[in-house]
């Protein structure tokens, strides 16, 4: 259902050089790559994260309550995505762990405090 969802930055290259790494565990690569902004998918398609430099011109900030939710093949790729973000600069949020009897997550903010989680359920 979900086509692709956004977040802002306010640095669009460095956006570029973490995201590279952080997504790089999940299959992330970017499809798509713009002036302004740029998305990330799979090789398979689906739903894509775009970071892209506000359009109004003001400066990105994250959302209250806001989180985008990254969907991981196993528990061992959420743990390579969190460290992965960390080593590119990354805060943690929450690390690595079940929180739920089906639910292995983990939380990170991003360079530019948007928070993200990556989590495999089943």
């Amino acid at each position: 259902m979900i086509g692709y969802t956004t977040i802002g930055t306010n640095d669009l290259d460095r956006a570029k050089g973490f995201y590279d790494r952080a997504l790089a565990p999940l299959g992330g690569r970017r499809t798509l790559v713009y002036a302004r902004s740029l998305y990330y998918g799979s090789p398979e398609r689906g739903a894509m994260l775009g970071v892209t430099l506000p359009f109004d011109g003001q400066g990105a900030t994250p959302g209250n309550g806001g989180m985008v939710a990254l969907s991981a093949a196993s528990p061992e790729v959420v743990d390579q995505v969190h460290a992965a973000a960390m080593a590119a600069g990354g805060t943690c949020e929450g690390p690595p762990g079940q929180r739920m009897d089906n639910f292995y997550g983990a939380y990170f903010r991003d360079l530019d405090g948007n928070k993200i989680c990556v989590f495999q359920m089943g």
